[in-house]
């Protein structure tokens, strides 16, 4: 049976309004807008509401390099050879890797069997623009040089990796910056979710979504941001983050054997760029995903996610986290993508 031909990737969305009577209008009738979006891939939807209500609240975080507000780092490098665990011999023989400013150790709170953490910097507190091509590559490096010798003496963990928790509203758990880098078979529910629609949409059409999605965003210009060699990056139609979310599709990446330095030195050149838009508009928090899937397939590409994080203000403390992200499982977006994309996209033309 032959190939449907691909026409188009659909970008479905539902447009409404709520009417009420407006305080701040004299109590006139007033229509708030809001879009419910559907992700081309898996169908699952995002919620953009509040447009212009939130903005990147900024707290101190120099003042994590006070001792009385630091407390106790294990990532500090007086105290980290000390305090941080080693990996045996069979699994990585010098115990820790490192390079430049970068290392890399087990985690002591593994999310699987292999499970490391990268302390990327020696300071503790490194604002993002700080976050420089140097640190980027060198902390990357180390994370793929591990999950590829994982690989290669355990390949029965067969999805590859990389979590990224940076500055307090993103969750983590510690301000020095650090990566977690791991082997599984149980990637999480959106990466499980992407890979079976992909592998559908390749039997379907016997052409890879991934490259689909590329090249129909760039046809479009609505959210496409630009390319840096083989890395495209694009403003997702269904974000992930109340403040967007922007991806990086390595389009013929599909497993880590296929990730080399050029494809690091090209994601964080992007990422550069991504990291001067959040400079620029008062982001200093956020969540980064990369994943590499199994061998032998040619239908889910790698891809980096990366969300801004914040707090919805600074009196209480309020995450940018409710019950539609922690009940319903649905994302809230107050940013819509192509807003968002031409803001990102200056910055990749400079």
């Amino acid at each position: 049976m032959g190939k449907t031909s691909v026409k188009t990737i659909e970008f479905n969305r539902i447009e409404a309004e709520s009417a009420f009577l407006h305080p701040r209008q004299n109590f006139e009738p007033f229509c708030e807008k809001f879009q419910v979006r559907f992700d081309p891939l898996t169908g699952r939807t995002t919620h953009y509401s509040h447009f212009g209500a939130i903005k990147p609240q900024r707290i101190p975080v120099e003042s994590y390099r006070e001792s009385a507000v630091k407390g106790f780092c294990p990532f500090c490098p007086e105290v980290r050879d000390k305090v941080t665990p080693k990996f045996p011999e069979n699994i990585l023989p010098e115990g820790r890797l490192s390079k430049g400013e970068a290392v890399l150790f087990p985690n002591m709170f593994p999310y699987d069997v292999y499970s490391a953490v990268t302390v990327m910097t020696d300071e503790h507190v490194v604002p993002v623009e700080a976050l420089n091509g140097t640190r980027l590559v060198d902390s990357f490096s180390l994370g793929i040089d591990f999950l590829k010798r994982v690989k290669f003496i355990d390949q029965s963990l067969p999805y590859h990796i990389m979590t990224w928790n940076y500055m307090p509203p993103s969750g983590g758990g510690l301000v020095h910056p650090h990566q977690q880098y791991f082997a599984t078979k149980f990637p999480g529910n959106q990466f499980m979710d992407e890979y079976r629609a992909s592998k559908e949409f390749f039997e379907k059409y016997g052409v890879s979504y991934w490259k689909e999605l590329i090249n129909t965003e760039k046809d479009l210009l609505e959210r496409f941001i630009g390319s840096v060699g083989n890395s495209h990056w694009i403003a997702s139609f269904a974000s992930l983050g109340m403040l967007g979310d922007v991806m990086c599709i390595f389009p013929e990446i599909y497993s880590i054997d296929d990730f080399t330095e050029v494809h690091i030195t090209q994601l964080v050149s992007g990422l550069e760029k991504v990291f001067e838009y959040y400079k620029s508009n008062n982001i200093f928090s956020f969540n980064a995903s990369l994943v590499f899937w199994e061998n032998n397939q040619e239908f889910f590409s790698t891809h980096f996610r990366i969300i801004p994080r914040t707090f919805l203000n600074v009196r209480d403390y309020a995450p940018d986290f409710n019950f539609y992200q922690a009940l319903l499982q649905e994302p809230i977006c107050v940013v819509l993508p192509e807003d968002l994309c031409r803001d990102v996209r200056k910055y990749f033309e400079s």
